[in-house]
């Protein structure tokens, strides 16, 4: 589903953010990106969503080369990848349900399609009463539950999710990452970057480890090291 073959990104500054990134993610996993602030755990979000592009190696999503990808392409992408990031990004005066509906808007999309779509992913996050509320009368969990919501719209087959948790309290976070592990009992592919050790332990699953912008650790079923 996700293949990095000796990816390496420089910045102009002769910042080195990965150094000869060598994996490859199956359909279906659930993948936790860990390692400390700075070490390029991010940098390989962003690659993956072609927010950034290697300055050497391949990236393939699906059998597709992304490595060099034109502008007018990453929104075909996107669509077939959900992106949560921790800064919620959500329209403050549209509604749960406008908010979700915009994602689809903006792609074209016919309101019959709109409205058969919003009430299905509500219900996947658990919004289906909150649908009328806007983003300041929710809680930081119901926030991330929408932008969650706005991330399954495409139904994509892979759901990228940055810090997801970084601004919520404990019980919150665990109830965020049990969706997130509920969404991949569904069929997507998760691949979860964070610094949260509980988290990552609780979860217990595949734990790929940056280190100054190489692979340090690469376990199936892992814990969170450094």
């Amino acid at each position: 589903m996700i293949t990095f073959e000796h990816v390496s990104k420089v910045y102009p500054d002769g910042t080195v953010a990965a150094a000869d990134l060598d994996f490859a993610i199956e359909p279906g996993e659930f993948v936790s990106i860990v390692g400390q602030s700075g070490a390029g755990k991010t940098t390989i979000a962003r690659m993956i969503i072609a927010e950034e592009k290697p300055t050497e190696g391949k990236i393939i999503i699906g059998g597709w080369d992304i490595s060099h990808i034109a502008a007018s392409e990453i929104p075909v992408l996107r669509r077939q990848i959900g992106v949560v990031f921790q800064d919620f990004k959500l329209l403050k005066r549209k509604t749960v349900a406008e908010n979700i509906s915009f994602a689809l808007e903006v792609c074209g999309a016919k309101r019959k399609k709109i409205n058969k779509i919003v009430p299905q992913v509500l219900k996947i996050v658990g919004l289906e009463k909150k649908t009328n509320k806007f983003p300041d009368h929710l809680s930081g969990g119901e926030q991330q539950r929408v932008v969650i919501a706005r991330a399954l719209v495409h139904r994509p087959k892979i759901l990228v999710a940055d810090e997801p948790t970084g601004n919520l309290d404990t019980i919150t976070a665990h109830e965020i990452i049990d969706l997130l592990l509920k969404i991949n009992v569904l069929g997507t592919t998760v691949v979860l970057v964070t610094h949260n050790p509980e988290i990552v332990n609780e979860i217990n699953k595949r734990v790929i480890t940056v280190d100054n912008g190489t692979i340090s650790s690469n376990r199936k079923k892992g814990k969170y090291t450094l």
